[in-house]
């Protein structure tokens, strides 16, 4: 059966009015919704794009803090989530399309309602986002480190099988300004970061050495912070989200990646970065997905030294993402003490993860 198109609406919504954008875009994909029935919910959780949730309360009753009592139904919720401003120079927002609904024919993802100019409207998945506390909880964990093995079995027809890393780094290091609008961002970011071309030696250099691990190229996620992991105790079952940076990549960077995310966002602490013991747990749940239960020892702990030294290219990758905001992002967040965090924990974390080795 031919999928069915998803519309393409022909606006742009004002990243300072998102609610009355949302109103345009409702009018369009929801022309049954009366307007004294939609309540909305901005949510400030993000530091990339701006989030709205509409609720049809014909049907819903939403609580105060704009999640709904029940499960409710798709068709009554849409979130709408408006990109924020020039992030289109570092994603590519058809692909971000095709990533979603190639998910959501597999089950992993949300349905896709409609685009538009500078966002896109799609289904509300029922749930809390994840904590540094509840990504510990041995029920969350196991669902994730589950979850992850399913997608990166997952085949998108017509895709070359080449690990986005290298191009994606290469793509950021090239819209690092060489002199930064604002000059007292300039000078913070001066004392803090080498130039571009000493940041680009110094990944190569890393890559390099990552390359030599053979970490298996799958269809990756590459964004999971633990705000993009929505778990629904009701269901015992966990969904990923926001799909901007998904492609084939490094089975192992995904895996670091998300063992990063375990600091936190609003108060980064590294401290909260899983010891191995967690780590091999959490591994063996997800080789025992990924290959089938004959996983040995030997592959868990391979997986674990690959983890490790991805987790390196992890900080490097978004210390550089955050340098770029910072010179074009409108929301109030501090990306250059964000860059610091990821690179200073970098410098930190470089030599003792590069010494991990295993036996073949």
């Amino acid at each position: 059966m031919a999928e069915t198109a998803v519309p393409m609406l022909e606006l742009t919504v004002d990243e300072h009015d998102v609610i009355r954008g949302a109103e345009q875009v409702l009018k369009a994909i929801r022309p049954h919704w009366r307007c004294d029935s939609i309540r909305f919910k901005l949510f400030t959780d993000g530091i990339t794009n701006k989030l709205v949730g509409c609720f049809n309360q014909n049907n819903n009753r939403g609580d105060e803090d704009g999640d709904l009592e029940g499960d409710g139904s798709a068709g009554d919720v849409v979130l709408v989530r408006v990109y924020g401003n020039k992030t289109d120079l570092l994603i590519d927002r058809k692909k971000e399309t095709e990533n979603i609904q190639l998910l959501h024919r597999y089950g992993y993802a949300p349905s896709l309602y409609a685009t538009f100019r500078n966002g896109l409207a799609y289904e509300y998945v029922p749930g809390v986002t994840l904590t540094p506390e509840s990504c510990r909880e041995e029920r969350v964990w196991r669902l994730v480190a589950k979850r992850m093995a399913q997608m990166h079995k997952v085949e998108q027809a017509g895709s070359v099988r080449h690990p986005m890393l290298p191009d994606k780094l290469d793509q950021f290091l090239k819209l690092i300004p060489q002199t930064f609008s604002d000059p007292v961002k300039h000078k913070r970011i001066s004392k803090i970061f080498p130039n571009v071309t000493v940041l680009r030696r110094d990944f190569d250099e890393l890559y390099d050495k990552l390359n030599q691990l053979a970490s298996p190229v799958v269809f990756c996620h590459n964004d999971l912070l633990l705000g993009n992991v929505i778990y629904n105790a009701e269901r015992d079952r966990v969904t990923f989200i926001d799909y901007e940076y998904a492609a084939y990549n490094h089975q192992a960077f995904d895996i670091g990646n998300h063992f990063t995310e375990f600091a936190g966002i609003d108060e980064i602490d590294y401290d909260r970065y899983p010891r191995k013991e967690f780590q091999l747990r959490w591994l063996r749940v997800y080789l025992d997905e990924f290959i089938g239960p004959h996983c040995n020892d030997s592959d868990v702990e391979r997986l674990y030294v690959q983890v490790n030294q991805f987790a390196l290219a992890s900080h490097y990758l978004w210390t550089v993402w955050a340098l770029i905001q910072a010179e074009h992002s409108t929301i109030a967040f501090d990306f250059i003490q964000f860059a610091e965090n990821r690179y200073r924990e970098y410098l930190r974390r470089r030599d003792e993860f590069l010494a991990l080795t295993y036996q073949n």
